[in-house]
């Protein structure tokens, strides 16, 4: 059921006993032609890079620093009016030039990629078999159909899709995610190709389904001797899987070479940024994050000189003279773009060296046991179940889906609960029921004491003052036709703030979430995604709450806004005495910022305790796994550490196993006598302490011992 697998890591392998590049890029440039009124954005700069047989590259950088485009580049992709210049030769062979016929004949066979959302990459009308085989008889004509269909199936096994030989007659959409993901790799190395590119391929999947596709890339590696490009924004990610590192900031390279030289002598202060703002899993204790201050540049209005200087901490003025080179610095092949290259070198310096650390104080309640506190959110026994119906005209009841099935937590003033957990394991639905104050199919919501569905309107208003709620993707939660001003005053109207304060109210609470007055006339689409999470914090903060619920406020930021926005959220519930109960599946930000966690699996908790306890010495085998499949972002951590790797999906919420739900991807489930093996699944555990000395930690597994993940 479940492989634990130790990463090695080394020299790039040579099967060919040669160095030649399999790719090579040199002063790669692509524009994309203004309007009469905006200029020509130039969206990669100068860009040079080799990758040779065998070899993984990780090519990493905010939102719009040009990955993707230079990648896009490579196979021939970029739409007819981009304007590229340079070189990108193939084995040699130029292919800057070559026309739409020629470069498919060499997509697929010499060259391939994995898109970052395999959804839009799959054809939703034809079965994932079909689309196998013809990702073989495209390059092979000679192959029949039934020898290209069992091709597919030999493929698809090798990437992990169970039961292959049936499953292949299914369609896109009846697989998960992952699954689906791993159908684009099956379709990448169908030709055994020379390289292959991965743009953002895990970005959004569970860590679970992260460290499958990641074992599934290796995999393909070993297979097919493929160099692979692996463009990604997690730095833990890259960390254990890459040789070589290439950090781009506004169209250019700016810092590359081996993955420790980059990562431990870092010498450009941007990657140092980029590092000293991941939340680190396995780092004790509660640090502030390294945040960079501002935005990338505009790519048609670019500063003087070097265009990190405006967020550079460590800026000069021969900084703004010209724009520096990208030379080499230490150890050979390592490179960065940085006159004060140098002079960190010397120092010896990192990111807390060169980067101001915020100050961040504990909450007022901090100094009161835990059991003292007064409770502000109790969930007791939640069920929510949603009957599964057939038929157009007469609709009859064929099945139930669990999807909350009995879930109990309580949040103290002053604390951050985190809730966590693979999609679909129903985090989403506790929180619409915790939300919507109404009465609960079964069980009981208290928010200050007061009980969901026993209230009236005017009561109820009175407790949606104390909760509010900050989303996901702040777009769209924030009404683009309304300015700023308006977005934050408006449930201040609605609760009959007083008009005349309603200006300073307004401006108090922009200034507290790090906003400037004069943002208050602007729209929502003229801020950065991590401006427009902070009017949302600036929205659910205006009734003075003291519960905030967050539902992934941070899961579609690039790392370095998301550290400013999580800095901001400890700092408010500092000064403010706020509670949190924070959604996410990221749980290295749940380590940084909860103070106790509760683990989801398919509608119940399996595991809860303060968060220092569950990530040092977990006991549930989920937790264990969950904990073990995230990445750190630190190359000889990483190697030395083994994953648990998770195999297949999240049950059907609408028919769980019997006994424990977990038990059927379980790794101590495999290793159990039959005799054990009876008591999973007929029983179903209970969540209470199973281990002595850990006072707060409960697990739900009958046979719960500690293991240390990290």
């Amino acid at each position: 059921m479940t492989s634990t697998t130790a990463h090695t890591h080394g020299s790039a392998a040579r099967p060919d006993g040669t160095d030649t590049p399999v790719l090579q890029v040199t002063d790669l440039e692509v524009t994309f032609p203004g309007t009469r009124n905006n200029p020509d954005v130039t969206a990669v700069r100068g860009v040079s890079y080799e990758l040779r047989r065998g070899e993984i590259l990780g090519i990493v950088g905010e939102s719009g620093s040009g990955k993707s485009v230079s990648s896009l580049a490579a196979m021939g992709l970029l739409p007819d009016y981009a304007r590229v210049s340079g070189s990108i030769r193939l084995h040699g062979e130029e292919l800057l030039g070559l026309d739409d016929r020629a470069m498919a004949a060499k997509r697929g066979r010499a060259i391939s990629m994995v898109f970052q959302d395999p959804l839009s990459g799959l054809t939703p009308v034809y079965t994932v078999g079909d689309q196998v085989a013809e990702a073989v008889r495209a390059h092979n004509p000679g192959i029949g159909k039934e020898r290209a269909l069992a091709r597919a199936v030999e493929l698809l096994t090798l990437v992990g899709i169970p039961d292959a030989a049936r499953r292949h007659r299914s369609f896109p959409h009846e697989f998960s995610g992952g699954m689906r993901q791993r159908v684009m790799i099956a379709i990448a190395i169908a030709n055994d190709p020379d390289v292959i590119i991965c743009d953002e391929p895990t970005t959004a999947l569970d860590v679970t389904i992260q460290a499958q596709i990641l074992e599934v890339l290796k995999t393909a590696q070993r297979e097919t001797g493929a160099a692979i490009m692996m463009i990604t924004h997690d730095l833990g990610v890259v960390a254990g899987l890459v040789d070589r590192v290439q950090v781009m900031y506004a169209g250019r390279l700016v810092e590359t070479g081996p993955v420790d030289d980059v990562y431990y002598r870092t010498r450009m202060p941007y990657t140092m940024g980029l590092l000293g703002s991941v939340p680190r899993l396995d780092q004790d204790g509660k640090a502030p994050l390294i945040p960079i201050a501002g935005s990338p540049p505009s790519l048609t209005d670019m500063p003087p000189g070097c265009p990190f200087a405006p967020r550079c901490p460590l800026a000069v003025e021969a900084c703004t003279a010209a724009e520096p080179a990208l030379e080499q610095v230490g150890a050979p092949g390592h490179r960065a773009a940085c006159v004060r290259a140098g002079e960190i070198e010397a120092n010896g310096w990192g990111a807390r060296d060169v980067y101001p650390v915020p100050e961040i104080g504990e909450p007022p309640q901090a100094a009161v046991p835990r059991e003292e506190r007064t409770t502000v959110l109790e969930v007791d026994n939640l069920v929510k179940h949603h009957p599964l119906m057939r038929g157009a005209l007469f609709k009859r009841r064929v099945g139930t889906v669990y999807a909350v099935d009995g879930v109990s937590f309580d949040i103290r003033e002053g604390e951050t609960l985190g809730l966590v957990g693979e999609s679909g394991c129903g985090k989403t639905t506790t929180l619409l029921e915790i939300l919507s104050l109404d009465k609960p199919q079964s069980g009981a919501v208290r928010v200050l004491g007061t009980e969901s569905g026993r209230i009236g309107a005017r009561e109820r208003m009175r407790v949606r003052r104390d909760m509010q709620v900050v989303f996901q993707d702040p777009m769209s939660s924030l009404d683009p036709r309304m300015r700023v001003f308006e977005i934050v005053a408006e449930p201040l109207r609605t609760h009959g703030h007083p008009k005349d304060r309603l200006q300073s109210r307004v401006m108090e609470l922009l200034r507290l979430v790090g906003l400037e007055p004069e943002h208050a006339a602007r729209y929502p689409a003229e801020f950065s995604g991590g401006q427009r999470q902070r009017i949302g914090i600036a929205r659910a903060l205006a009734l003075e709450p003291r519960l905030i619920v967050l539902d992934e406020p941070v899961s579609a930021l690039d790392v370095s806004i998301q550290a400013g926005v999580i800095n901001l959220l400890d700092d408010l519930k500092a000064r403010l005495g706020l509670a949190y109960l924070f959604v996410a599946h990221d749980l290295s930000v749940v380590r940084h910022i909860a103070d106790r966690v509760a683990v989801m699996y398919l509608g119940k908790i399996v595991e809860i305790g303060d968060v220092d306890t569950l990530y040092r010495q977990p006991t549930h085998p989920y937790t264990q796994a969950l904990l073990s499949a995230i990445p750190l972002p630190d190359p000889e951590k990483e190697r030395q550490r083994s994953h648990i790797v998770l195999e297949g999906d999240l049950p059907n919420p609408a028919d769980p196993p019997s006994g424990c739900r977990f038990r059927t991807r379980c790794q101590k489930f495999a290793v159990l006598g039959e005799e054990e093996r009876a008591a999973c699944r007929e029983r179903e555990p209970e969540l209470r302490r199973r281990v002595e000395g850990a006072a707060d930690q409960a697990a739900a597994c009958h046979y719960a011992e500690r293991h240390e993940p990290l």
